[in-house]
Parts: structure tokens; C-alpha cells; sequence
């Protein structure tokens, strides 16, 4: 079949509305394309909001926690004594009344000089060590634990025993330490715990 000028003519017309509507088509599917690629856009920043306000969030509920934890630790410490500044003579006070208490025929003792320990990196509080060392005359091995127990216990500090050495002991001249068979020399650190406002 053969197509003549009239009939080129005739369908100039619709095929120039064709092209015009595959034209018009295209332009929508292009446009569609891009409003679908904006939204997915928007979608992935607000996504990526949402993640960052939950970080923070989280991170916030964390420090609270960890804030919350240590002003319990802290009271925990206040209440048990540890907080506050070096307290020797009650210390040495109390090593004397565990003496009398347990009987423990001889006791000498010697602190050292108080001194701040690391902390990490939290400036909110500062450790400090109060170094002891002492020396026991002892009926028995179970007299130095039980000695030990009980300055751990009732001690305004924390107590730490670094080290002990047991030994048997020559004859003694004075008549009470006479009676003991052993001798005890121990390192312990008294700490202590100051908050940064009462800190030194």
C-alpha cells in the first residue's frame, strides 16, 4: 500500500499528537523519576535525623545513669566513712582498741605520707592512699586474720592489705609480749575519697 500526499496530509495531524503524547509521557515519567528520587532523599535525611536524636538520647539516658550510680557510689562511700579528709587519729585510735580487743600482746605502727592516687580522667573526685606499716606480736596465725578482719570492717577508710610475713619470734624479755610465738609485719594503704569541691 502506498501513501499518498492527501494522505500524509490526514495523518500529519495524529501523528504529531503521538509524538506530542509520548513527549508529555516521557516529561511525566522523568518527573515521576525525580519526585521519587526527592522523596527517597527526604526520607534517608529524616532517617538519618531520627538515628542521630535516638544517639543522642541514648547517650543522654547513659550519662544519667552513670551519674546516678556514682552519686550512689559516692553516698555509699559518705555513709561508710571513706569520704572526707585523712582521719589518723582515729585510725590509730581504732588499730589500738583492736588491739586490747583481741588481745594481741604487741603492736607498733607507722604511716606514711598521704598521697593522691590516679583517677582516670574523672575530675569529679580524687583517691588518695595513706600508707601503714605494721608490725604484730601474735599467739596464734588466726590472731593477725581476725586482726585484720576487723580493722577492714570498722575502719573510716578502705582498706587494703599489700602484703604479709609471718615469722616465729626468740624469746622476749617483757613479760606480755613473752607469751606470743609469731611475728607479723604488714603493708596496707588506707584510702580515702575527696569530691572535687572538698578536694585538696
Amino acid at each position: 500500500m502506498t501513501l499518498s500526499g492527501r494522505d500524509l496530509k490526514k495523518l500529519w495531524l495524529p501523528l504529531l499528537a503521538t509524538l506530542a503524547m509520548i513527549s508529555v509521557a516521557g516529561l511525566l515519567g522523568w518527573a515521576s523519576t525525580l519526585e521519587k528520587s526527592k522523596a527517597e532523599q527526604e526520607r534517608n535525611t529524616a532517617l538519618s535525623a531520627r538515628d542521630q536524636i535516638d544517639q543522642r538520647l541514648r547517650q543522654v539516658r547513659t550519662e544519667e545513669q552513670e551519674i546516678r550510680e556514682r552519686t550512689a557510689l559516692l553516698q555509699q562511700l559518705k555513709n561508710a566513712g571513706i569520704t572526707g579528709p585523712e582521719r589518723r587519729l582515729d585510725w590509730m585510735e581504732q588499730l589500738r582498741d583492736t588491739q586490747r580487743e583481741l588481745r594481741i600482746p604487741g603492736m607498733k605502727y607507722e604511716f606514711g605520707a598521704q598521697t593522691s592516687l590516679e583517677n582516670g580522667n574523672d575530675p569529679s573526685y580524687t583517691w588518695f592512699a595513706s600508707p601503714l606499716h605494721l608490725q604484730l606480736r601474735l599467739l596464734h596465725e588466726e590472731d593477725l586474720l581476725n586482726f585484720l578482719a576487723a580493722v577492714q570492717k570498722n575502719a573510716k577508710a578502705l582498706v587494703i592489705v599489700r602484703g604479709c610475713k609471718l615469722s616465729p619470734l626468740p624469746g622476749q624479755a617483757d613479760a606480755r609480749e613473752a607469751l606470743a610465738q609469731l611475728g607479723a609485719e604488714c603493708d596496707m594503704q588506707w584510702i580515702t575519697i575527696n569530691p572535687a569541691k572538698d578536694g585538696k
